[in-house]
């Protein structure tokens, strides 16, 4: 891989610099298993230790963040700077007065497992979200009618120059399928509001969105969830039907056969396999239909 920053360029603090692996295999760490290098990877302890890295960092170095790779297409190319995957540091969960304090780096379905237990309804539809909860509030992601932007009362961030904001719902800028925090900024924590509800009932709709799921989704398989997001008045997947894209195969990618908006990696895909076939996929819609579609699952790194 040609690295375009050289190992030495970044200066750190000793403590810093010994927990920067580079030209880390990134093909590990996403759900469609494929891409590059990181150039630079680094794991923060916590919220502190983040800022504190963002501080000494050089500015002109770019920054990547990872959650648990569930909806990412990381180029063949690798990626260059540095690549921050946020780990158990960022998983603590805790809850008051109907209202969830957790980590960015916790996954969606924990999330409202634990809101389960503690008999607080309105989050269900996050046992129906692949990734964490960090990567739900920078895609205002949803599921079953809901999203994030119904839910979250405050996000806490840390800025690329190291400081740590909290922000207001409305001072995130909640869109459809995504959301307008800062650039290089990276949700570290968040706060959701739910509903006293009653635990069994609670339960019962959770195993409902699962089984539903597991019917009409390749869950099971190497998948990244929705490729595309819903245009105005249609559903991505029977546009994408209806241009004859169910099944359509290039290389090792695939539109699934049981769902025809999940892209899926058959075994062997390459990265650059599963970017063309949703280019011609919209393509294929376009030409069939008049609407273009727009990625939902995020493409990063070189190609």
């Amino acid at each position: 891989m040609d690295l375009s920053l050289k190992p030495q360029s970044i200066s750190l603090k000793p403590d810093l610099l010994s927990r920067v692996r580079q030209n880390f295999d990134l093909s590990k760490t996403n759900w469609l298993r494929v891409g590059g290098c990181a150039q630079y990877f680094f794991k923060p302890e916590n919220t502190q230790d983040l800022a504190d890295f963002f501080k000494e960092l050089p500015k002109e170095i770019p920054v990547t963040v990872l959650g648990v790779g569930s909806n990412i297409i990381v180029r063949d190319g690798g990626i260059d700077g540095v690549v921050v995957r946020l780990g158990r540091g960022f998983t603590e969960v805790s809850v008051s007065d109907c209202q969830l304090s957790v980590g960015a780096g916790m996954l969606d379905i924990n999330v409202s497992i634990f809101a389960a237990e503690n008999s607080l309804a309105g989050l269900e539809f996050l046992s129906g979200i692949p990734g964490t909860i960090g990567g739900a509030v920078r895609m205002n992601a949803g599921a079953y009618g809901r999203d994030i932007s119904q839910v979250l009362v405050e996000a806490e961030i840390v800025e690329r120059d190291g400081t740590i904001r909290r922000l207001s719902n409305s001072e995130i800028g909640f869109i459809y399928r995504n959301s307008k925090l800062p650039e290089g900024a990276i949700v570290t924590a968040v706060v959701l509001r739910g509903e006293a509800g009653d635990r069994e009932e609670i339960v019962e709709m959770i195993e409902e969105i699962n089984s539903k799921r597991e019917e009409t989704q390749p869950i099971r398989t190497r998948t990244g969830g929705s490729t595309f997001k819903n245009p105005d008045d249609y559903k991505a997947w029977e546009l994408i039907d209806r241009a004859g894209c169910r099944g359509l195969t290039i290389g090792g990618a695939q539109m699934s056969e049981l769902h025809c908006n999940f892209m899926i990696n058959t075994g062997n895909a390459t990265a650059s396999d599963l970017e063309n076939l949703g280019e011609e996929v919209i393509k294929r819609v376009f030409e069939k239909t008049g609407i273009m579609l727009e990625w939902e699952i995020k493409r990063i790194g070189k190609k």
